[in-house]
């Protein structure tokens, strides 16, 4: 299927979407931190996801990803 709307695209949605609802199964790659809390900012041209951690020590952190579609390529 051709991308006809970008900025969001469906699919940037889709995915940003579904980083969320697997937050659980993130954080077992997370070796001593725990995801407190994810900002989607899913309205942006490319939508996202600031994910909150703690680690061990009680210290935050925080992580950015952003979700960007290439244009297709036919």
């Amino acid at each position: 299927m051709r991308t006809e709307h970008y900025n969001p695209s469906q699919l940037e949605v889709e995915l940003a979407n579904g980083l969320v609802e697997i937050k659980e199964h993130l954080e077992k790659f997370l070796t001593g931190n725990t995801i407190t809390g994810i900002e989607n900012k899913i309205e942006e041209d490319n939508p996202m996801l600031l994910f909150h951690l703690k680690d061990e020590d009680g210290d935050p952190h925080e992580v950015v990803v952003k979700v960007i579609q290439r244009p297709d390529k036919f």
